[in-house]
């Protein structure tokens, strides 16, 4: 199922954000494993947990969500699409 995640590293107290056509869990093993690249960010925290999934129609719309979250730079934001379920419908459709 093509979507867009956000997970979290306690650790590190970050969240990354990513777009997958894969299994959400594999893709979330891959990045807990280093899997991805040992300079990568994500290589940095082995505590990474799934904080957000937003399903996408295909997977350019879900890179487009990706892209669109990256750029407002702000955990707070991404909170915020987790918090109100209308911020993030409005997000999905105008994406």
């Amino acid at each position: 199922m093509c979507g867009c995640y956000v997970i979290f590293s306690k650790n590190l107290n970050r969240f990354y954000v990513g777009a997958t056509q894969d299994d959400v869990s594999t893709r979330i093993e891959h990045h807990n494993n280093a899997e991805y690249g040992k300079n990568k960010f994500t290589a940095t925290a082995k505590d990474w947990e799934l904080f957000l999934f937003i399903p996408a129609n295909d997977y350019p719309h879900a890179i487009r969500i990706e892209r669109k979250i990256k750029a407002m730079k702000s955990s707070v934001y991404i909170r915020n699409l987790c918090k109100y379920p209308e911020m993030l419908q409005r997000l999905v459709s105008r994406t």
